[in-house]
């Protein structure tokens, strides 16, 4: 008997294997998103980890003004401290042969050679300084790329005022950047940005830092109060201008890889559970309509003495080969995607490994996800033929009572054809709205993977375009008086000048603390300013501070109430001011003074350290020239220059998500297209071999049927629409941060591509079913039973 039931099951599935073959493709996709994201996941956070631990990256650290090489005893006697390692940091500019743009540095001590040292270098090639050499350097390696640069190499760089020639004897990385960004950046640039290390005996004679240190890195134990650790930090540095202490969670670097993490573990829960879902729904109406046609089959086995529980599983059977083949295929395509996907993010964020890991977990998952979808989506089918008694499956079924609904119930002003087809969709509503959101689904997953070039796009009109309008950025080393604005106007080529001030503070309310910067604008500011909702120009108001509403919710604060600021610089003054007004910005998370009120808050003069330029482009290589020559210039960005320096640098990885999303999208209508052709050519072949019968032409019988399918197209591109801004905020959940909050964006172009592409794909599993209709055996099918 059980041989018999595997004969009926495997030549059931194999008059099956197209609409099986649609559902495991749809599931195998499901699959590939599930396998892709957590293998990636993974494979990051295994890569990130070792690195992390081979190479020492530390759990604190702080920026100070100046101190004597014996406080770092201070510092290694807190609680819970296990290493201190001292540094010399400063910023400065480089100059690359043939490249006409300035080049910022991050110029750093080199680390010791010592096993235990904090955030060692890992060479890619070369050597580090040796001890005694003065004029060498170590480069990072993704500025060596960009610029094809190798040993032997010479590189000059100019720091505080000291411009001097180089040679290049290594190149390599930290994980203290593996984000390698400029901190007027918003997104790498290896081009215009570097790390270099040099020997603490060289960096130490430009800033005139002999025997101490500017910057500290902290080990801290295991079981160490991580907060604890860091107000001592700050307590034993205060009188040395430092800073405030951070932990490795608020380091820059390390948060970018973070966010991103955190984003590929929202898509690794959200697409598996869309395309899962509807290879669930296919299945249902597949079995649905062959548990239908074998009622008289499953009577007699019935009949004949097999069991409830042995029909049962014999329909689960059928179920169970479509999941087993949707995992397969997709942890074969998942792995392969997952490792490219992996590639373009360790070569993005410049991990020097990749530990490219698929765990058996993970396996273990997929496996079972799959074929519990298609045990899910089988269940009703497989209740509804264990439930069926003998005497009543072999009776023959009871003709439905065609009841027309809605616009089909007159029908006068249709014709025939038209209202067969309304008789068609409304006879059965269920089944007719569940295959409409399948359709649905495939254009919502395609309008997700153009989404995310739509925000991009949008959150570049947004910063460069509105808010921020210079042509030139330019940061000035310390801060210096306002007559820097007068000098620089001076220049040739400048139209406008603009000062702005950057200081570090930390905001306090009720319990809540957040690090941040306090901005001050110009009241004429005109060339980097925050705008309202609208877009619109937003004037700074006198009293109060203004905050992104990113920070204000962080800190759990509305307009009116009073905030406090403890300025981490200088006299670390502690000021308290009313929130004024809230303002929506997509970067970062800081707060705004007009900058008369800064002055008069912090009480040091006017000074500025920053100066945004309006440029004649004609003039502006000659006035980059002019600039480079300045020592107080210590960093200089382009802004046109800094958005084609974004696109190249994450074209590759929108293309990529772009196409993968696409291509799934395609599957997924292509699949349910497919299946509910099918389903419904069984159903009507009776109905339309008569109409043939009739007199009906073979096209007017092929319209009954693709006009039903086309109708629904249509109709569910509406709902795809819905769903893909459903899912899309589903999946800006997860993407909020503090370093960049992605706006719900979607073109019209994204609109008119993913109908588009719906309607393509619907059409061209259409056609497959088309030639069968064509050749349609109205013998054969009127002498069949029903």
């Amino acid at each position: 008997m059980v041989k018999t039931l595997a004969r009926k099951r495997w030549r059931d599935l194999w008059h099956l294997r197209g609409q099986a073959g649609a559902v495991a493709l749809v599931a195998a996709i499901g699959v590939a998103n599930l396998v892709m994201s957590r293998a990636t996941l993974d494979s990051l956070q295994s890569s990130r980890d070792r690195y992390y631990q081979q190479y020492g990256f530390a759990d604190v650290f702080v920026d100070l003004k100046r101190a004597p090489l014996r406080v770092a005893d201070a510092l290694a006697s807190i609680p819970g401290v296990a290493r201190v390692d001292t540094r010399v940091v400063a910023w400065g500019r480089a100059q690359v042969p043939g490249l006409g743009e300035p080049v910022r540095i991050h110029a750093v001590s080199a680390p010791l050679a010592d096993a235990g040292a904090l955030n060692r270098l890992h060479l890619r090639s070369g050597r580090l300084p040796a001890r005694g050499e003065q004029r060498v350097l170590v480069v990072s390696d993704a500025f060596a790329d960009a610029h094809a640069l190798r040993e032997g190499n010479s590189l000059p760089l100019l720091i505080n005022g000291h411009r001097q020639a180089f040679t290049i004897v290594g190149i390599g990385a930290t994980p203290e950047f593996v984000a390698q960004i400029s901190p007027q950046s918003l997104f790498p640039d290896a081009r215009t940005f570097a790390i270099v290390w040099l020997p603490r005996a060289t960096l130490e004679g430009m800033l005139g830092m002999r025997g101490a240190f500017n910057s500290a890195a902290i080990a801290v134990h295991g079981q160490a109060q991580l907060p604890a650790v860091l107000d001592a930090v700050d307590a034993r540095l205060a009188r040395f201008g430092g800073t405030g202490a951070i932990a490795r969670r608020d380091q820059r670097s390390h948060r970018y890889l973070h966010e991103e993490l955190r984003q590929l573990r929202t898509m690794a829960r959200l697409f598996p559970a869309v395309f899962l879902g509807v290879s669930a729904f296919v299945l249902y109406v597949v079995l649905g309509r062959l548990v239908t046609l074998q009622r008289e089959q499953i009577g007699t086995l019935k009949a004949f003495g097999y069991t409830d529980g042995e029909v049962w599983r014999h329909y689960a059977g059928l179920a169970l080969p479509i999941g087993l083949a949707g995992a397969v295929l997709g942890i074969a395509l998942g792995a392969g995607l997952g490792e490219r996907l992996a590639d373009l993010y360790r070569q993005f964020y410049r991990l020097p490994f990749l530990d490219f890991q698929l765990r058996p977990m993970v396996l273990v998952t997929a496996l079972l996800v799959s074929v519990g979808s298609a045990l899910l989506g089988a269940s009703l089918p497989i209740m509804h033929a264990a439930r069926l008694a003998p005497a009543e499956a072999m009776r023959a079924r009871t003709p439905a009572r065609i009841r027309p609904r809605g616009p089909w119930r007159a029908g006068t002003w249709l014709d025939p054809a038209h209202r067969l087809i309304g008789r068609s969709l409304t006879e059965r509503p269920l089944r007719t709205v569940l295959t409409c959101i399948g359709l649905a689904l495939g254009t919502g997953v395609m309008l997700v993977g153009r989404f995310q070039e739509d925000a991009i796009r949008y959150l570049i009109d947004h910063q460069f375009e509105r808010a921020d309008r210079y042509d030139l950025y330019v940061t000035l080393g310390d801060p210096v008086s306002q007559s820097a604005l007068a000098e620089a106007a001076s220049l040739g080529g400048v139209l406008r000048t603009e000062a702005q001030r950057a200081v570090p503070v930390q905001l306090r309310f009720r319990s809540a603390v957040h690090r941040t910067v306090l901005m001050g604008l110009t009241a004429d500011a005109r060339l980097r300013r925050p705008l309202d909702p609208a877009g619109d120009p937003l004037d700074l108001p006198l009293r109060g501070v203004t905050l992104t509403r990113y920070l204000a919710q962080v800190l759990d604060v509305r307009p009116g109430e009073v905030v406090e600021l403890e300025v981490l610089v200088e006299r670390r003054r502690v000021l308290r001011m009313p929130v004024a007004r809230l303002v929506d910005e997509p970067f970062g998370a800081q707060a705004y003074l007009p900058m008369d009120a800064l002055h008069d808050a912090l009480g040091d003069g006017r000074r500025v350290d920053a100066l945004a330029l309006r440029v004649d482009a004609a003039r502006l290589p000659r006035l980059l020239a002019e600039l480079d020559r300045r020592p107080a210039v210590a960093g200089i960005v382009q802004r046109l220059e800094s958005i084609r320096n974004f696109y190249a640098s994450l074209g590759r990885t929108i293309l990529t998500f772009t196409v993968v999303a696409t291509s799934f999208g395609v599957v997924i209508t292509a699949g349910v297209v497919y299946s509910a052709t099918r389903v419904a050519l069984s159903e009507r072949l009776r109905e339309l071999a008569s109409l043939r019968v009739l007199g009906f032409t073979p096209h007017e019988v092929g319209y009954l049927l693709l006009g039903e399918l086309s109708l629904l197209v249509v109709c569910a591109l509406p709902v795809g629409f819905a769903l893909g801004h459903a899912l899309i905020a589903l999946l800006l959940l997860g993407y909020d941060s503090e370093l960049v909050r992605v706006p719900h964006h979607v073109s019209a172009q994204t609109y008119g591509m993913a109908g588009a592409v719906a309607l393509a794909s619907a059409a061209g599993s259409a056609l497959a079913l088309w030639r069968q209709v064509l050749r349609l055996d109205l013998v054969g099918v009127l002498k069949a039973r029903d």
